[in-house]
């Protein structure tokens, strides 16, 4: 090897070091505010116990809690939290626009939309109804989204921004006019990770998991496409295959955590500004940074949503827009608004 390549090499992992620190001790921090949580609620369990419910059941009242409530709830909150910061690290990088998010391609629009012809045609009834319309509708919206604005995008923005203003008052209203429907889809409408554990989740947490994985291998073909298309298609990458399936990811990571937990808006538009520095213009470091970020973020809000109120829970979407809206204003302000 050479001097200059032992040199290049050196470069590169005195980069990747402090790169590698940084993901471990996320993670190490997503582990311990995991368990942290599990603790807390109505019933107080201490750190060392939901430790032992995890990896040593006995059976206890308090262990119980944890495995059968407290832990699926979690995990859930970890799945909905990558998927949604993921999806909008993947829709910044393909839109190149740094205030893009995974609404702006009609995927909650569309579950929405669905939900609520289901619940008008009495076919959505219970979690499971509404998770499987749910699902259908942001599929079909995105695919109508990718197949008018695959061409550019700018015309994919656009597109994802008319259809989800006619889905939207499409769907308002039937539910004005239809009482019944409107009882139906408010449960839904609040993003909320409470009681939505006992709904059947091995499917979408599968096409999450998949999907997922499926991002990381395609963050070094979206490497080059930040580069500009004309580089891109010069390193040898196919840039229609890869927005193609840059498309599929975001449909089904997003599609997915809206129809488990309802719309949680400003994850994927906060989660990649957050890491977006560390990750020093690498998609691939963004998407695992994302990976890790996405849900510290939903796991804490989900903690304040049980303790903001004595008497009850915040629905956790409302936290995330607290949380959300001034990092909008600080987005704008940055990027400017020409950007939107």
């Amino acid at each position: 090897m050479t001097v200059a390549g032992r040199a290049s090499r050196t470069a590169r992992t005195g980069r990747a070091g402090p790169r590698i620190g940084l993901l471990v001790g996320g993670l190490l921090l997503l582990a311990a505010i995991a368990v942290l949580g599990m603790g807390i609620g109505a019933r107080h369990v201490p750190p060392a116990e939901v430790v032992r419910a995890l990896f040593d059941h006995q059976g206890t009242d308090d262990q119980v809690i944890v495995r059968d409530i407290r832990a699926p709830r979690a995990l859930l909150a970890i799945a909905v939290g990558a998927a949604l910061a993921v999806a909008g690290a993947l829709i910044q990088t393909l839109a190149r626009n740094p205030l893009a998010e995974p609404g702006i391609l009609g995927v909650t629009a569309g579950a929405g939309f669905a939900v609520t012809v289901g619940s008008a045609l009495g076919l959505a009834g219970g979690q499971a109804g509404e998770l499987g319309f749910a699902i259908a509708g942001s599929v079909l919206a995105a695919l109508l989204v990718a197949a008018v604005g695959q061409r550019s995008p700018l015309r994919l923005v656009l597109t994802g921004v008319a259809l989800t203003a006619v889905l939207g008052g499409v769907a308002l209203g039937m539910r004005l006019m239809l009482p019944d429907v409107f009882d139906a889809y408010r449960f839904w409408s609040v993003g909320s990770l409470a009681g939505r554990e006992q709904a059947p989740l091995a499917l979408p947490l599968t096409a999450i998991a998949v999907s997922l994985l499926g991002a990381l291998l395609l963050s070094r073909a979206l490497n080059a496409l930040t580069l500009g298309e004309s580089v891109a298609l010069t390193l040898g990458a196919g840039v229609g295959r890869v927005r193609a399936a840059a498309l599929v990811l975001i449909t089904v990571l997003s599609g997915a955590a809206t129809a488990v937990a309802g719309p949680i808006l400003f994850v994927g538009l906060i989660v990649p500004h957050l890491v977006r520095r560390p990750a020093a213009g690498s998609v691939p470091w963004l998407i695992l940074y994302t990976m890790v970020l996405g849900p510290i973020l939903l796991l804490v809000a989900d903690i304040g949503s049980r303790v903001l109120l004595p008497t009850g829970e915040v629905p956790v979407a409302i936290v995330t827009a607290f949380l959300g809206g001034p990092m909008l204003i600080w987005a704008v302000r940055r990027y400017g608004a020409g950007s939107l």
